[in-house]
């Protein structure tokens, strides 16, 4: 008798469905997996077509032995996928440091003119790849650039040279002017983590005699180091799938000498063809899947190893 009331009791209080959630959340749905679900699950089932006699026939892994086994495909993928790692690289050993470096400048508490500083590093993010690439393409002319002007103002004109121009030196530049045009974002997220930090945490460590250097590094960066994960996760992605910045500077050949192609100029030119050879679009789904495959591999691995390991501190 009791387990009936007991029972007619809990399906008295149980909470009723909440169908408006799912009604709200709908839209948004449709439009992700029409955007983004739909086109990755249908380059995925491209990359094992092949146009044979006019239709689309199956050849299962036939386009992948292509990409890696072929001399010309495999020299062109794995010359992009080192640019790609290079490209990385550097972003992560000069925008992440030089980040970490302005957030806690701005985070000083006598700095003045803060708001100023902020928007001015930040607004490089705001342009448009076109505009950073013609801006910074005619800044290195040598021809008409400002920049030997400027380097001979400080009696560094020496140093000058047509980095663009060069194999050894164009990707190192593009990797530096795409530093510049995103420092803001790390910088502003870090610059959040540490506004976010308690003052008792602060004051604390003070009580204590940790100020300074001493304090930054032993209590404010082990507090912001979930955040700097993910802006480490945000850049691979970013990068990986970088396209504009090269191809509104150095063309869809990624000159000179396929010196700055990276992943994604060698995808557009492998789709939609360049010069008077023609797009294969069952090979551009391999190499797309390739990438796809690439950085859901770096992405898994911060997740399921990095982050992990990060401490989180509730305040």
């Amino acid at each position: 008798m009791n387990d009936g009331v007991n029972g007619a009791f809990i399906e008295s209080v149980r909470r009723p469905v909440r169908w408006h959630i799912g009604v709200f959340l709908l839209p948004a749905f449709v439009v992700y997996s029409a955007l983004m679900i739909l086109p990755l699950a249908e380059t995925l089932r491209q990359s094992f077509y092949n146009d044979i006699n006019g239709s689309l026939t199956f050849v299962g892994l036939a386009n992948y032995k292509v990409l890696f086994g072929d001399a010309r495909w495999a020299h062109d993928l794995w010359n992009a996928f080192r640019n790609n790692l290079v490209f990385f690289t550097i972003h992560m050993c000069v925008q992440l440091p030089i980040g970490i470096a302005l957030a806690a400048l701005l985070s000083t508490r006598d700095l003045r003119f803060v708001a100023f500083y902020r928007t001015a590093i930040f607004l490089p993010a705001l342009l448009s790849f076109v505009i950073v690439g013609f801006i910074w393409k005619l800044i290195l002319s040598p021809i008409w650039g400002v920049a030997p002007y400027l380097l001979d103002l400080v009696a560094l004109k020496w140093i000058f040279a047509p980095w663009l121009g060069r194999p050894g030196s164009a990707l190192v530049a593009l990797s530096l002017v795409s530093v510049w045009q995103w420092i803001g974002v790390p910088m502003m997220l870090i610059y959040a983590a540490l506004l976010g930090i308690p003052d008792e945490v602060i004051e604390a460590a003070e009580c204590d005699g940790i100020t300074g250097w001493s304090q930054f590094s032993k209590i404010k960066l082990p507090l912001v180091l979930p955040a700097i994960g993910i802006i480490s996760v945000l850049t691979f992605v970013g990068n990986f799938n970088a396209f504009d910045l090269i191809y509104t500077a150095q063309g869809a050949l990624a000159g000179p000498d396929g010196s700055t192609d990276i992943l994604g100029t060698f995808l557009y030119r492998t789709f939609f063809g360049y010069q008077l050879q023609l797009g294969d679009r069952s090979m551009g789904a391999t190499v797309a899947t390739v990438m796809f495959l690439i950085i859901l591999g770096g992405v898994s691995l911060y997740l399921f190893t990095i982050q992990r390991r990060l401490r989180r501190y509730q305040f």
